[in-house]
């Protein structure tokens, strides 16, 4: 059961580079650990599953400010919202010019000709057909050489000019000029780590890595993307001042006359984190692509939702529980590339079975949680597996720690460990003995096995299936601890026993399900395992496996998601071969079927019946 493995729902698709020198890392030429390709679909989904949330999180606050805003000034005055309509200042059909400008300088407030990378003239706003393209674009291409400033975690940015042709004013202090600018390097941290093979005591890493990583654990690292659009917003919407919510009215500017300058939006929403480059001392020369396209009002909203889910994000969170920016990007990247690659089909079917995946793993929660809370009886359930799953939560748990993961990982691992040792007070019987005492102060902890579990045979068949289990388990985590040992690199020796065998469970982790499979066989009995929870896990396998072979993925991973199937489908089959009799009282007193009274049952009630009459009763009958 893929839902049984929960150390795998806590997602650890960005935790670290396992193995690698860089976690985080945002430099592909230089070695970049690709992303482990097993973990791609379940990071697919969660991206999906994420996004439909952030959606529903941007409707359900944007709802909120569907009211007037009210706005203070620096003396405390609250204006009047203007009642009057704005209009577009560029009307449809309006001719303008282009001019862009690349500065080091933020404000620009001189015009410097000897910057001006490309100037476009005859502009018509509103137009969608003109172009190399006939789609209204336009796209030059540019390589400069940059500043000893540039290599040093400088920044340079990017203005742009909007003017109408009865304009030659190029000014941004001109209110009739558009102007808009845009930091075109992003600074990124780099973490760097100690890891070479604990053999050997070699590394793939760089000299220059090497060095870092003796001084510093993580550094702040200028990088270049070559690609951005300039995006003029392409809208007649009438917009009253004062009024409207965000993000609007961060982005439009209005002007005397009730007017409003058009909006200008740079788009690099589909830049991926692989492409982008470090800016350093060995950099001879930028390459810088810029496409001018007009963008609509419905795209522009899309767009902007992601920008204000990151302020809503760090302001509801604070930066403690805020994801990193570098894991952040990567989910974006997983995304971005389903959206480029999967047909528009595709991608709707994904995001309902999402809906349902989410909606089912709730549901199997939520059984899970009743079925150990009402639970009297451990007959015919493994006591042993539950003490594993805790081992297993417990290295979960230590694996995230240790590969340093936002926060919001490490509550949510924490809180799985929890349930499942709440899960063993269920199963074991636990006292404290105040007579001997750890260290002096605190008392010994005393588990003691229930007694339904002691006094049945469950026990004996518990103790079997581990037994038969550990001849394939123990065999298969040693080839895979010196697997891990010879060929990979590790911090050290307490990182490469978190890694090895967070590595094995999430192999292998299935296999700690044929226990409960062995003592079903024995007692010939399935009546014991909670169906409901297992039928909601069940659907999320299959909805994994249809996945399986629509997403785009290695051929040995889509094997690997049939395995758990094989595991349901035992337990399908035992549940058809060993029915539940319906006449059977429960430990209630209740039948699913009345029992049907024998011939001499019947005789034997109605004579005690006729034997309990009074006399007087006898008589007259």
């Amino acid at each position: 059961m893929r839902g049984e493995d929960n150390f795998v729902d806590c997602n650890f698709g960005n935790i670290g580079v396992e193995g690698g020198r860089l976690a985080g890392n945002v430099e592909p030429a230089q070695g970049e650990q690709p992303q482990p390709q097993q973990g791609r679909f379940n990071m697919f989904l969660g991206v999906v599953k994420t996004l439909i949330v952030r959606s529903l999180i941007i409707y359900i606050i944007t709802s909120m400010f569907k009211k007037p805003t009210t706005v203070t000034t620096p003396d405390g005055v609250t204006p009047i919202a203007d009642s009057i309509p704005n209009v577009n200042f560029f009307e449809y059909g309006t001719k303008f010019d282009m001019y862009v400008y690349l500065s080091e300088d933020s404000l620009k407030n001189v015009i410097n000709e000897s910057e001006l990378i490309w100037k476009k003239t005859d502009l018509e706003y509103g137009d969608w057909t003109s172009g190399p393209n006939n789609d209204g674009t336009y796209t030059i291409q540019k390589s400069f050489i940059p500043s000893s400033n540039l290599k040093n975690n400088g920044s340079i940015y990017l203005h742009v000019y909007f003017i109408k042709k009865t304009n030659s004013n190029i000014s941004k202090n001109d209110p009739y000029v558009i102007h808009a600018f845009k930091q075109l390097n992003k600074f990124k941290k780099v973490k760097f780590l100690k890891t070479h093979n604990l053999l050997t005591g070699e590394t793939s890493a760089t000299p220059e890595h090497i060095e870092k990583a003796k001084k510093i654990e993580t550094e702040i690292i200028s990088h270049w993307h070559p690609n951005l659009t300039i995006c003029l917003v392409t809208d007649q919407t009438n917009w009253t001042k004062g009024s409207i919510p965000e993000p609007f009215s961060e982005n439009l500017e209005f002007l005397p006359n009730h007017r409003y300058k058009p909006m200008v939006f740079f788009n690099d929403f589909w830049n991926m984190l692989r492409d982008y480059q470090p800016i350093n001392k060995t950099v001879k020369t930028l390459d810088l692509t810029l496409t001018f396209q007009p963008l609509s009002l419905f795209k522009w909203q899309m767009y902007s939702a992601q920008t204000m889910r990151n302020k809503w994000t760090a302001g509801f969170l604070g930066d403690t529980f805020t994801p990193d920016p570098n894991e952040d990007d990567q989910d974006q990247d997983s995304l971005k590339e389903a959206l480029l690659e999967t047909s528009p089909y595709i991608l709707a079917a994904t995001i309902i079975v999402s809906i349902l995946h989410s909606v089912f793993e709730l549901l199997a929660f939520k059984n899970d949680i009743q079925f150990w809370k009402e639970r009297k009886s451990l007959e015919g359930l493994s006591v042993r597996a539950v003490i594993f799953n805790v081992f297993q939560s417990i290295v979960v748990l230590l694996y995230v720690f240790d590969n340093d993961t936002n926060t919001i990982i490490r509550i949510s691992c924490f809180v799985g460990l929890a349930i499942e040792f709440w899960k063993i007070n269920k199963v074991l019987d636990i006292s404290l003995d105040w007579e001997r005492r750890l260290l002096f102060i605190l008392p010994f902890i005393i588990f003691r096995e229930k007694g339904s579990y002691a006094e049945s045979s469950t026990k004996e068949y518990d103790r079997l299936a581990f037994k038969y289990l550990s001849w394939v388990l123990f065999p298969l985590l040693a080839a895979y601890a010196i697997y891990s040992l010879v060929y990979e690199e590790h911090k050290g020796w307490y990182s490469w026993v978190l890694n090895m065998l967070y590595g094995f469970l999430l192999m292998f982790g299935f296999i700690t399900m044929t226990p409960q499979l062995f003592i079903n066989y024995k007692l010939k009995s399935v009546a014991h395992l909670p169906w409901r929870m297992m039928s909601y896990k069940c659907l999320n396998t299959f909805i994994d496996d249809i996945f399986a072979f629509v997403i785009k993925m290695p051929t040995m991973y889509r094997l690997g998601c049939f395995r758990d199937d094989v595991v349901f489908f035992i337990f399908l089959y035992q549940r058809w071969i060993y029915r539940v009799d319906p006449t059977r009282v429960n430990e209630f007193g209740f039948a699913a079927e009345p029992v049907e009274e024998q011939p001499q049952a019947i005789e034997e009630k109605s004579q005690s019946i006729e034997n309990e009459k009074p006399e007087d009763d006898k008589k007259n009958d």
